[in-house]
């Protein structure tokens, strides 16, 4: 896969998570076209959003971007923030009965009257197209993983299509939260078959592990925290980090700025994902391939 990449002095080949969302995009119109030509529907997906948070807004908004592109149906529930931890559950579980909505998701974060972990096990694994649920978090380390975090799907997927071996590669991961880091250690050990190395906060002279790794990924949330002498020619890099920097020259007052230096690594990484424009585009679109996994499981498969 070539790509056109806005980081023209780079020596690296861009891993273009614009171009795969874009090409995942395709296929899944083309899944939807075929059911519309067999008079069945199209897949539904609901969204809950709780407040006003600006950032969670845009998010949905792409949510719903996305599914207008591949022609899902979607339905988007908008509450208070003062609602309720018990009314919110009750809306929960009528989304967990209505036989038309074939996945939703609780867009994060949510009011601190509000347990997150309370409300994300109260939704149908099947349902679950988040990847959240502890019964789907857990299928990841069987044969038969159900549905898969989003964001970590959306890395396999990229290293996938850029035909990246995984097999018997050394992987460091940075970063070992519910929602990435440790998910994707774990589909790296089991689907990849790789050795992994996952680091956190509490992990001393970092630098050390990151120098070993065959494919680096990092996802803290810390701009610019791996430096070009942190890892080795040829390494392949996956940054996962997306933090807002003040940036005078923009437009906007800010620019979006990944966990790793890119003008520097760049020089010397074989691969590596830009930000924008690298995973983030992807985990919308494996949201895409996470719902109509759960339509085909709950109405083609059965």
């Amino acid at each position: 896969m070539t790509s056109n990449s806005s980081h023209p002095t780079s020596s690296s080949k861009i891993l273009d998570g614009k171009k795969v969302a874009s090409d995942i995009r395709s296929e899944v119109s083309l899944k939807v076209e075929q059911l519309k030509k067999e008079d069945k529907r199209a897949p539904n997906l609901a969204i809950i959003i709780v407040g006003d948070d600006g950032a969670s807004h845009t998010y949905v908004n792409g949510k719903i971007k996305a599914c207008k592109a591949v022609g899902f149906d979607y339905t988007l529930m908008h509450f208070a923030s003062t609602i309720s931890e018990d009314k919110l559950l009750k809306h929960v579980d009528q989304l967990n009965d209505d036989e038309d909505i074939d996945g939703f998701i609780v867009q994060l974060p949510l009011p601190e009257h509000i347990s997150v972990e309370k409300v994300t096990e109260r939704i149908k694994p099947e349902k679950d197209v988040d990847g959240f649920t502890n019964q789907n978090f857990g299928s990841i380390v069987s044969k038969n993983p159900l549905i898969l975090p989003a964001t970590p799907f959306g890395v396999m997927e990229i290293l996938r299509r850029y035909d990246i071996p995984l097999e018997g590669k050394h992987c460091v991961v940075v970063g070992s939260s519910r929602l990435v880091g440790a998910p994707l250690s774990m589909m790296l050990l089991e689907e990849g078959r790789a050795t992994v190395t996952v680091c956190n906060k509490y992990t001393t002279d970092l630098a050390s592990h990151t120098k070993e790794a065959d494919i680096l990924i990092v996802a803290v949330g810390k701009p610019n925290l791996i430096t070009k002498d942190m890892v080795k020619p040829g390494v392949v890099i996956v940054d996962v980090g997306t933090t807002r920097v003040e940036d005078s020259s923009s437009k906007t007052g800010f620019k979006l700025s990944g966990d790793v230096d890119y003008e520097a690594v760049s020089e010397i990484s074989s691969y590596i994902t830009p930000v924008p424009g690298g995973v983030g585009p992807m985990t919308i679109a494996s949201l895409l391939l996470n719902t109509m996994r759960a339509y085909e499981q709950q109405h083609l498969n059965g």
